[in-house]
């Protein structure tokens, strides 16, 4: 292969290939259907041309065909009257119209069987363009759910999905933990009562024990009867304390 036919491969396949980027299905239909049409109309002229073409031929056919029976019947007339000369010439004029009348046949007949083979066409022409427009609405139809498709499957590839659930195992995670510290400050809060709680109970049961024991010791040094104790018994028995209580001090450490 030379090189000018490499070139010209090489441009060739180039210009195919813009073409059929170029080509839009939805528009290329549409033309085909409107290339059609101009098809049909430009038939239904050429019929039309043709049918009166048959239509003329035919009425000259059939004029022919009378005037070859009009003069047969003048022959036969001039031939009862006994004018043998007049029949002869009326007979001359018959031929030559049914002369003519034998050379318009075929072409008559032509014409007829052209004129059906037309109209068959435009028939079968018509019929393809209502199937080529059903057909061009359903490749439509067919083309634009494809395209929406390709739409769908180039949104969904620039969505991220790993990253997105990342996110939501992310933002979950802090949900978590918010409950769990919510959870924890409630828990909390609530040892919190419990102990100042059971702090009042404890205090409560040992002022409770303090003033039975001091119930206790007042029925002890002041039995029912006795006389009260003098200024001296009175002191003795405070020093007496005062030593417990101070020795009480010393071992709680105070």
């Amino acid at each position: 292969m030379g090189l000018l036919d490499r070139i010209g491969m090489v441009v060739r396949s180039n210009v195919n290939a813009m073409v059929t980027a170029a080509e839009d299905p939805e528009k290329i239909l549409e033309q085909s259907i409107i290339d059609m049409q101009e098809n049909m109309v430009q038939l239904r002229q050429a019929v039309a041309q043709a049918m009166a073409a048959f239509k003329r031929q035919e009425q000259q056919y059939n004029a022919a065909v009378a005037q070859a029976q009009e003069w047969e019947r003048r022959a036969m007339l001039a031939l009862q009257k006994g004018d043998e000369n007049l029949a002869r010439e009326a007979l001359s004029r018959k031929k030559t119209h049914s002369d003519a009348a034998a050379s318009m046949k075929p072409s008559l007949d032509q014409q007829a069987a052209q004129v059906e083979t037309l109209k068959r066409n435009l028939v079968a022409l018509e019929s393809k363009i209502s199937e080529a427009k059903t057909k061009k609405e359903m490749l439509k139809a067919r083309l634009q759910s494809a395209k929406a498709q390709e739409n769908l499957n180039k949104m969904m590839g620039k969505i991220n999905t790993a990253s997105a659930a990342a996110t939501f195992e992310r933002m979950e995670e802090r949900v978590l933990m918010a409950e769990a510290r919510a959870s924890s400050t409630a828990e909390l809060v609530s040892d919190n009562l419990e102990a100042q709680f059971a702090k009042l109970e404890a205090g409560s049961g040992i002022d409770d024990e303090l003033m039975a024991m001091k119930a206790r010791m007042l029925a002890a040094n002041s039995p029912a009867g006795s006389l009260p104790p003098t200024d001296m018994s009175r002191a003795s028995q405070g020093t007496v304390v005062d030593r417990e209580l101070e020795e009480l001090r010393r071992q709680l450490g105070r």
